[in-house]
């Protein structure tokens, strides 16, 4: 764009200062000197063009896009991409657990490609799209009246924020259009941007101001590397055979990694690249077709396109799925090299394409397996990670922190037997096949029902089983074939998130999961393939309460390993209050009654199980967990002892259980500050596991009686960054970790707890806010430089 002319700008500035001033004369609380600052600032703009990448780009990405980044953006307002800024705010949310009628999809890159477009979608600009010149370009922005809202009222410095500021996850939105913009600032003073957060600096301020000023210039999308344009071209004439083998695998693979970050061998760690359905094959422009689901019918030829990631990466979506050589030869191996007959291509109707089971049955289910299990992370945190992973849809039906485990594909046991499956395919069927139908208790009966002859038909199965001793029965536990840390997962629930890693972290927890090939599938497909985060109450409800059967075959696998008086008080244990309704989910069942595995040596047999595995899958389970389970001298990592002094302090704050737990946040990080360059800082992770009677109701508070168990309260500890959405920031120097854990160990009430964030927390307000922000971000990418992204401030906790 062409530089702002002196004679304009001197125009502009003094008639910007007119307005300012005139505000200063009018509202009391924005003074003659906050509008010299302006003025100040607005005459001493630069000539030259402001560069997006160098100046605005990490100010965007380090203040707006924290609380601007995904679906759950406030107006939908995504500032990540250039196309997100270029489309604007939305009065509708996406998240709407209430709504009689799906909404219409506003998927960024899919349901509109351009500006026009979004606008009939009802879309709002936020920039200038009238007369372009610098006066113009700012008083029509709604960004940037948003920023000079929070200069001119800036948010206390000290305390916790008053009462003026709803900081909760489900607030009223208002999402003034620039017409509106005069009515929202006098109802809404305090309203400016970052809400509810510090204001920018002078120099953050100053970029963003006079990149508006100038028009918002933003560079074209990034094409592919060269790297990475070598390795599409070979990947979609991989995806896009002509034979029904090849058609099949293609949707196959589609269909499971839709919503993956795919990245390169050889690329950069920050270059992603996104599996989408075109109508036009390779070679030609791409034309993504915007289904719902990924398995609607796309109404005529499909192919199977990759395209570049464009605009930030935020850690709440981000899910990296690596592609290479390698894995290319491995999908040979799995699905090409071994032969079965494709007699002709499944339907697109949702009762069989909603059902993955009867759908890829021509895919011999151990290559299934095999695949789901070698990235089984991946494919359990799609549903964490995806649109699903807010609130209460599949979250409230877990506990806040369990173990999973896998079946071994080699294992003979039905469900991996593709008669089996194929028999029982129909008894599969979930409420994805419903989309937004609201046949809500008709349609829990009927997939209970279902539900309840396919364990039946199991049973049946077993009902000759031998007895196992437990050494022989952990050949039934996949070991990760050695190598593959996908063998050991630790899921943790943040209340309202959840985040999956490698190995077994944290003490014992009270329940586990061991996963089937059916279990894994079904999950992806109701929570990810079949979920429409658009969609409405009958559909939310439906998946909800079909993972309450998901969920039920995990646990009854992991209990079917017990002693048959062990099982059963564990199951009593686990099933109270409202989920006591879940126990007869599977109607009349034998299983519970029958010895199936043998040899246990202690009267802790849980414990024993926990512990085998371990042994059994070795290094696989992590290093021990030193801080939250393992206090014995061989287990500590061979650190530096003032590292060893921090772990050695925080070891003790896992021990932090019983009542006071309910007060602190559900994921805090910590800086400890080690006195040297900000690099060599530590960062720990503080993870509240709150403890539940019972974890079924979609609909109940958090704080009802009724649900928690808040005797039974937690704490872990890990020495990394756990997590998308930190509710908490503490910094603490060396000298005084350990005078921080005994404190915080003492808490008895929550006014100690807000004497003790008064002297170590971050709270909203706190002049140096940024700076630690900035670190934690920093540090993530320091310790993942490819899985990292930008964290979530949406629910930092006002305290």
């Amino acid at each position: 764009m062409s530089v702002i002319s002196k004679k304009l700008s001197v125009t502009f500035i003094g008639t910007l200062a007119l307005m300012l001033t005139a505000c200063a004369s009018k509202e009391q609380s924005i003074t003659a000197d906050q509008a010299t600052v302006e003025y100040n600032l607005l005459y001493s703009m630069p000539e030259a063009p402001i560069s997006y990448d160098q100046q605005v780009r990490p100010v965007l990405e380090s203040r707006c896009v924290v609380c601007h980044g995904c679906y759950d953006a406030p107006c939908q307002l995504k500032l990540s991409s250039p196309e997100g800024i270029h489309r604007g705010g939305n009065k509708n949310k996406v998240y709407d657990g209430g709504r009689i009628t799906a909404a219409d999809p506003t998927r960024l890159f899919i349901d509109a490609q351009t500006t026009d477009e979004w606008r009939q979608k009802q879309f709002h600009p936020v920039l200038n799209e009238g007369d372009a010149n610098p006066l113009s370009n700012l008083e029509s922005s709604v960004m940037y009246r948003m920023l000079r809202q929070k200069q001119l009222y800036p948010q206390a410095r000290t305390g916790m924020l008053s009462d003026d500021f709803d900081v909760s996850l489900d607030r009223e939105q208002t999402c003034p259009t620039i017409e509106e913009f005069d009515d929202y600032a006098a109802k809404h003073p305090k309203g400016g941007m970052p809400y509810a957060m510090p204001n920018l600096d002078r120099d953050e301020y100053a970029a963003l101001v006079y990149w508006l000023a100038q028009g918002a210039p933003m560079p074209e999308d990034e094409p592919p590397s060269d790297n990475a344009a070598k390795q599409i071209e070979q990947w979609e004439a991989f995806l896009n055979g002509k034979s029904n083998k090849e058609r099949l695998v293609g949707r196959y693979l589609y269909e499971h990694l839709f919503q993956a970050h795919l990245h390169f061998e050889g690329t950069g760690d920050r270059e992603f690249y996104r599996l989408v359905r075109s109508t036009t094959p390779p070679g030609q422009p791409v034309e993504v077709i915007p289904t719902r689901r990924p398995y609607n019918d796309p109404n005529g030829v499909v192919y199977y396109r990759i395209l570049r990631h464009q605009g930030s990466i935020v850690a709440k979506t981000h899910l990296v799925y690596e592609l290479s050589d390698q894995r290319l030869q491995r999908y040979s191996e799995l699905f090409i090299e071994p032969e079965y007959d494709v007699a002709s291509l499944p339907s697109y109707q949702p009762e069989v394409a909603s059902n993955p089971i009867k759908t890829f049955a021509a895919i011999p289910v151990k290559s299934r397996y095999r695949f789901l299990l070698d990235d089984a992370k991946f494919f359990i945190e799609g549903f964490i990670k995806g649109p699903v992973c807010r609130g209460q849809i599949a979250l409230n039906v877990i506990e806040d922190q369990f173990w999973v485990v896998f079946f071994d594909p080699d294992a003979e046991i039905m469900s991996l037997d593709d008669e089996f499956l194929n028999k029982v395919a129909d008894y599969l069927a979930s409420p994805s096949e419903l989309e937004d139908n609201f046949r809500l208790l008709a349609s829990k009966r009927h997939y209970r029902g279902l539900f309840r002859k396919y364990i039946q038909t199991k049973e049946s199965y077993v009902e000759d089983f031998d007895l196992v001793n437990l050494n022989d029965a952990m050949r039934y536990i996949w070991n990760g074939d050695g190598t593959n840390p996908n063998a050991a997962l630790t899921i943790f629930r943040h209340m309202d998130s959840a985040s999956v890693n490698y190995g077994f972290i944290g003490d014992y927890p009270e329940t586990a999961w061991i996963i089937d090939y059916s279990v894994l599938e079904r999950i992806h497909y109701l929570l990810v393939a079949g979920f429409d985060v658009y969609g409405n109450l009958g559909h939310q409800l439906n998946t909800r309460l079909y993972m309450d059967f998901l969920r039920t075959e995990g646990e009854d696998y992991f209990l079917a390993f017990m002693p048959v008086a062990t099982r059963q008080a564990l199951r009593e244990k686990w099933y109270q209050g409202i989920r006591e309704s879940n126990r007869n989910d599977e109607g009349e069942v034998h299983w519970v009654n029958m010895e199936i595995v043998t040899g246990y040596q202690t009267n802790d047999p849980q414990l024993e199980l926990y512990q085998r595995l371990e042994g059994y899958l070795g290094a696989l389970t992590g290093d021990g967990d030193y801080i939250n389970r393992c206090t014995s001298d061989e287990c500590k990592p061979g650190v530096n002892e003032d590292v060893l002094r921090a772990d050695s302090a925080m070891q003790k704050a896992a021990r932090m259980d019983g009542m006071i737990v309910q007060i602190l946040p559900d994921v805090a990080f910590v800086r400890v500050r080690m006195g040297g360059k900000p690099e060599d800082d530590l960062a720990y992770t503080m993870i509240s596991n709150k403890a539940y009677k019972n974890v079924t109701s979609m609909f109940a508070s958090e704080k009802l009686g009724n649900r928690r168990d808040y005797e039974e309260d937690t704490q872990t500890v890990v020495r990394w960054l756990e997590g998308a959405y930190p509710n908490f920031f503490y910094v603490v120097e060396l000298d005084d970790i350990e005078s921080f854990v005994e404190e915080y160990n003492s808490l008895d009430n929550r006014d100690e707890y807000e004497a003790f964030v008064a002297r170590y927390g971050l709270r909203r307000t706190s002049e140096d806010f940024w700076e630690h922000a900035d670190w934690f971000n920093e540090q993530y990418r320091r310790e993942k430089p490819k899985l990292s992204g930008i964290y979530d401030f949406n629910r930092y906790q006002n305290r």
